[in-house]
């Protein structure tokens, strides 16, 4: 299992447009990526509502998880996204 931990930059938290391209993102990788914040029960990072009812805000950590083939480099990917302000992406 390989794990990343990242600071949410999107000013609105993992919520509506970040979540949606996380989501999308994550569910396009071939592992499947979980999400956690501090001690919560993880939730399927390429789910818009999992990540929506995660509670991520701005500058909160979240922990990202994976296992298997491929699953530095996914989670590489994921964090990211995570880390960058996608508030205004195209």
């Amino acid at each position: 299992m390989f794990e990343r931990r990242v600071t949410v930059a999107s000013k609105v938290g993992l919520h509506a447009r970040p979540a949606a391209l996380v989501a999308k993102a994550a569910a396009a990788q071939p592992v499947k990526i979980t999400i956690r914040k501090d001690d919560t029960k993880p939730v399927e990072a390429g789910s818009i509502l999992g990540l929506m009812t995660l509670g991520a805000a701005f500058g909160d950590e979240v922990v990202l998880e994976a296992a298997g083939e491929g699953a530095e480099a996914a989670l590489d990917h994921i964090a990211q996204l995570v880390a960058t302000d996608l508030d205004n992406a195209n």
